[in-house]
């Protein structure tokens, strides 16, 4: 069916208001999310090493245990024992150190270990907060605000987003099947933009419909499953819906592992009683066990996963005490044959006294098939399936849909500057002005504040705590944004670009000189790369900004 010309062209208006309004925050929410996929690495790199000991082998574990909760009894109630061997390098045994306090991103904790002699020691343990705070960016799409209103806001962009992509579709689809290919480098600026435009947005559309809805879902899904609660009392969903885990970190939770694996973020894990409560597979109730039990040691633990889930991959032990003999241990991993509910694994709650699965519904490969559905609706957004192959694809769709919005920008501008001349206008109006200054302010200074913000990690206290962090990159990204209102033109935009191509190009050198494990992984050196040829990237097009658009 051929739609009117009036339609098409209302559809394309819509596409390009919604999509300027919109644009620049997604843009931040991409490049930041890109960067978000090697979030745990950067973690460990930014972070201080532990003092301690080597780590005690997992079968001395108890007995590291029994003297940690000889003299810090607190830490009984919830602390963390690390399973592999990276994550016992920065701890064995973690629990929280902050006393109760509420933090924005992780906590302090504390680790401990034995020394050669057996004498327990414990140090403190500040985790630099400087790849959560991007992790944070890309959640708020660039917006410093609390996080409730942030998020609030990020839903409202997210649907703008939906409609700039409906729109888009139906309003240019039909002509793009004839031109898909013919890129027009060598024709006028505005026809070079709308074709790289249209092939990242047609070539990307999937991946792009799931970022949008699943990210309204984000925003909105406390708001979502009140609703539902409130239709269905009965839905085991609502029951801790507030709290889905993994969806938009699921971080481990104790302690000592905040942060660890898949950040902390705005949605942490599910309480222990709400996913144990609202278990709909087939567990019994054991009868509370009589707390002169002892719970079950980690090589226990293991054990009983080898013989329950052979695939799946413990990384972390997270023992809570509930009381009443109902305490348990949340065992974290993952399963590479299966997609995960957070972004880098999921878990298993067992009753730590007897082993007994209390709750298995955020278990790769061993959920209901409702929570199944939900966790692949997840793992789309997160890229947490298929291994490594498509964390990597991630990365690219991420930085090709960030470019894809500075054209959409790009092309609105020049095509503004068209008719502005064809109307007879000699000076640009103040609308043209604003958004160009913005576009290449806003652009250029998050790639600058993101890259600032791993350059000043040597030299801030514990690596950059959240609220150092956040004032090197916004301090960095608004005088990218001033410098664009000051320096008009071509020429400002050389400047900006080649200064973010600067800043960007620092990154591998401080990756290289400031603990340099890092380059030994594959992770590493993928930052690397993508740090280098950004900055490449970057020079390229400062050098061939040589004219007016």
């Amino acid at each position: 069916m051929k739609l009117r010309a009036d339609l098409v062209q209302l559809y394309r208006d819509v596409h390009s208001w919604v999509g300027i309004v919109a644009g620049l925050f997604l843009f931040v929410a991409f490049y930041a999310g890109a960067v978000t996929m090697f979030e745990e690495p950067l973690q460990s790199w930014a972070s201080a090493p532990v003092a301690l000991p080597p780590p005690v082998s997992l079968e001395q574990t108890p007995l590291l245990l029994e003297k940690a909760l000889a003299a810090y009894p607190e830490a009984r109630d919830d602390y963390t024992i690390a399973v592999t061997p990276e994550d016992a390098q920065r701890g064995r045994l973690t629990w929280d150190g902050s006393g109760g306090q509420v933090h924005h991103g992780p906590t302090q904790s504390m680790a401990a270990g034995l020394d050669a002699q057996g004498n327990l020691v414990v140090v403190p343990k500040t985790p630099s907060e400087a790849a959560h705070f991007v992790d944070v960016l890309h959640q708020q799409v660039g917006l410093p605000l609390p996080h409730t209103q942030a998020m609030v806001l990020m839903g409202a962009v997210a649907l703008l987003y939906a409609v700039a992509l409906v729109s888009g579709v139906i309003a240019y689809l039909p002509a793009l099947m004839k031109t898909l290919f013919a890129v027009r480098f060598g024709q006028s600026v505005r026809k070079r933009w709308l074709d790289v435009h249209n092939l990242l947005g047609l070539f990307s559309l999937p991946f792009h419909l799931v970022m949008a809805i699943s990210s309204v879902v984000f925003a909105f899904h406390g708001q979502i499953f009140a609703v539902e609660h409130m239709l269905f009392p009965g839905s085991s969903t609502g029951q801790h819906g507030g709290q889905h885990g993994g969806m938009h970190g699921g971080g481990h939770g104790g302690g000592g592992h905040a942060g660890g694996h898949g950040g902390a973020s705005g949605v942490g894990a599910p309480s222990v009683t709400g996913a144990a409560s609202a278990s709909s597979t087939p567990v019994s109730s054991p009868a509370p066990v009589p707390v002169s039990v002892p719970v079950l040691p980690p090589t226990e633990i293991l054990a009983i996963m080898a013989r329950q889930a052979p695939g799946f991959v413990p990384e972390v032990l997270n023992y809570m005490q509930l009381g009443h003999g109902k305490d348990v241990v949340r065992v974290f991993g993952h399963d590479v044959r299966y997609p995960t509910r957070g972004p880098t694994g999921g878990f298993v709650v067992l009753n730590s006294h007897t082993g007994a699965v209390q709750s298995g519904e955020y278990m790769p490969g061993h959920q209901p098939a409702k929570f199944a559905i939900v966790t692949t609706f997840f793992a789309l957004h997160f890229g947490s399936f298929g291994g490594t192959p498509v964390r990597w694809g991630y990365v690219v769709l991420g930085l090709a849909g960030a470019f894809l919005f500075y054209t959409g920008n790009q092309l609105w501008i020049v095509s503004r500057r068209r008719r502005e001349r064809e109307s007879g206008l000699v000076v640009e109006t103040r609308g043209t002005k604003l958004l160009a200054a913005l576009t290449s302010g806003c652009t250029t200074g998050c790639l600058a504040g993101i890259s600032a913000v791993f350059c000043a990690v040597p030299l801030l206290p514990y690596g950059g705590t959240y609220g150092a962090v956040s004032a090197v990159y916004y301090s960095v990204f608004c005088v990218f944004v001033v410098a664009a209102f000051c320096l008009p033109g071509q020429r400002g935009i050389r400047l900006l670009l080649a200064a973010a191509g600067g800043v960007t190009a620092c990154v591998p050198l401080m990756l290289c000189l400031h603990r340099a494990h890092l380059l030994r992984t594959p992770e590493g050196l993928g930052v690397v790369l993508m740090a280098g040829l950004l900055s490449v990237f970057l020079f390229a097009s400062a050098a061939k900004h040589t004219r007016e658009i």
